[in-house]
Order: C-alpha cells, then structure tokens, then sequence
C-alpha cells in the first residue's frame, strides 16, 4: 500500500551564520595551528555559504565554553521549540487538527532528554494521549529518510492513520574549539539547526511525494566511519579519513535494489557535495537534477535529520512531472543508507 507525504514545513535556526564568519572565528580561536592555512581551504569549499544556529555564533553554547550539561539542554530545548512551530505549521498546512493525529515518529540525535521529543510534542501540540510514537534518537543524517519509513510501515499496517514525522537537529552543540582536527573544522563549516514536519497518511492530502517501498542498508564493518562523542566539553562529531568513500561503497546495493527502474529525479540528503554528485550520477540523473540538494547545502547547511524535509520542501516549490519515478535517500553514521523508492503526485 503506498504512503503519501505533505508538504514539508521546515523552521531554520534563528541566526544566520556566513562562511566568512565561521573562517574567522577559527582564526581567532586556532591562530597558532599548523595546518590553519589548509583548514581555511577546506571550510571555504566545502560548499556552504551560510548556515542557521539556534544561538549565536558567540554564544557559550556554540563558540564559547559552555560545559556538556549546558550545551546539551540548550540543543534539546532548541529543538523542541522549533520541532513544535515546524509541527504547527505542517498541521496547518494540511489542515489537520491535533486530535486528527494517530501516530508521531521524531527523530533527534542532538540533545539528550528523558522524556524525549515525542512525549514533549505531545504535550506542547495537545495530540490525543493514546498516539501511538516512534522516537528515533541516534540515526542523526539517516533519521528524516529512516522516520518516513517508519511512519509508512504504520499506515501500511493501519490504513487512515494520520501520521506526524518530526526530524530536528542542533548540530551547532558540536561547534567546539576543545578538538582541532581538520575533520572537526570541516564540521564547524558543514553542520547547522532546524526542524521540519511533515503528515503521512495512506490517502493523498494535496501534491507531493508518495512512498512505494523502502530500503534500509547498513555497512559491513563501519561502525568508526561517523560516530558522536561525548566529553566533559560537549557532543563531538568524529570520522575516519575513509568516511567520504562510504556513501559511494554504499551505492551498489541501493541501485541492485532499484533495479532497472528508470529514476526521473531524486530527494538526496545534502551531506557534502561528493555525495550530492556521487549519489546523483549512481542514479543516472543529470546534475540538475539535484539542484534542490545542492542549493540547500549552499544556503543552510547539513540539518541531520532535517535536511531531506528541507530538500523535499524546495521540490514542492519547483515539483517533477505527475507520475515520475524518484528516490529519496540518506545516509547516517553506522554507515547506514535509508531510502524510499517514490513517485510525484499533482
């Protein structure tokens, strides 16, 4: 049984943050770094302009000295406010009421919180106390792609459930100056805040994508590719010199999946350019094709989670032809792909 997706609703984080600024805060903070020129190369091509944070750059919580307690709630409080407006706002859109709600699936690597998102959403929406939920907590890039499945599994199983998908992000917590690999200068550049919101029910609701099957892959032997870190200073992002060949080793299995499919254009999580173009070209689209993907890494960053919702949400604004096949893909640290195999409906 296919799965329909609304329309997206995506709130960035409150403060826009320019390449030029991040560069000259790693100036000031890592002067006497021996490879600083080399540093400043990197963060100026990774292929974002600007950024949101929920705080600003000066902030104790981003470029200060904020302990791990305070950067931890400070992230997870940020990401619920933005999860509720970007809930409200998807709702609104789809003219659906809280009570019209059956499911809630979120995912949130950025913050940890007992109780997590899904039970604070559903006190801050008023979502009826018998929702089912699905709360995804460490599928970070993966978890906007790894939620939509989740949630078609639960209209295949339950047709006429309505299902709210929330993915929020606060990847400014790991903009610390205690690490000074180039890896962590890269991230500091790359990564950025939002959350987005979406319904998925078994019955179209307007326009948009609808889900026809899904993938779900996980790499042999990857577990230090991307992992998260936690010390007394904070959530830290590490990967290995071999992480960026991931996606593309990755690949093979997620096209022997599609098939002989021809894919007419494709939703594809903006981690870096290399895995925009090296995804891309995997599935035969021309460059264009993934404009959506790579204007969204320029203008806003790599949102987790989020970034898929925001891809999906430009698409909307300049949508494919009614009945084209697409892909929808991510991936997460594990190394892990998730994927929805999908066509457009007007």
């Amino acid at each position: 049984m296919p799965a329909f997706v609304s329309a997206p609703r995506t709130v960035l984080g409150a403060h826009k943050v320019t390449t030029d600024e991040i560069a000259d805060d790693i100036r000031t903070h890592h002067h006497d770094h021996p490879r600083l020129n080399a540093i400043l190369r990197v963060v100026n091509n990774c292929g974002v302009n600007t950024r949101h944070f929920t705080r600003a750059l000066t902030s104790p919580t981003v470029a200060g000295s904020a302990d791990v307690r305070e950067r931890t709630q400070a992230a997870f409080d940020d990401a619920v406010d933005m999860s509720e407006r970007a809930s409200q706002e998807a709702l609104r859109k789809t003219g659906l009421a809280p009570d019209d709600i059956d499911a809630i699936v979120t995912t949130h690597a950025t913050g940890w919180a007992v109780p997590n998102l899904d039970v604070h959403l559903i006190d801050r929406l008023g979502l009826r106390p018998t929702v089912c939920r699905v709360a995804l907590t460490t599928v970070a890039c993966a978890g906007g792609i790894q939620a939509l499945i989740r949630a078609a599994d639960l209209v295949t199983a339950r047709p006429g459930h309505k299902v709210l998908v929330v993915a929020a992000e606060v990847l400014s917590t790991s903009y610390n100056h205690t690490v000074d690999t180039i890896e962590s200068m890269i991230y500091k550049a790359l990564f950025a805040d939002a959350a987005a919101a979406a319904v998925v029910t078994s019955a179209p609701s307007g326009p948009g994508l609808v889900i026809e099957d899904t993938f779900e892959y996980t790499l042999p032997g990857s577990l230090d590719l991307y992992r998260g870190r936690l010390d007394p200073h904070g959530m830290h992002f590490d990967s290995t010199k071999q992480a960026p060949s991931a996606a593309i080793t990755a690949l093979t299995p997620l096209t022997d999946w599609l098939g002989q499919r021809t894919i007419d254009f494709g939703i594809i999580h903006p981690g870096s350019l290399r895995i925009i173009t090296g995804t891309a070209d995997a599935l035969g689209l021309a460059q264009s094709e993934a404009r959506h993907s790579v204007d969204t890494l320029a203008e806003e960053g790599n949102m987790g989670g989020v970034s898929v919702f925001r891809v999906l949400e430009r698409t909307h604004a300049a949508p494919p032809a009614d009945g084209t096949n697409g892909v929808a893909v991510a991936y997460g640290p594990g190394f892990t792909t998730a994927a929805l195999r999908c066509r457009w409906q007007s």
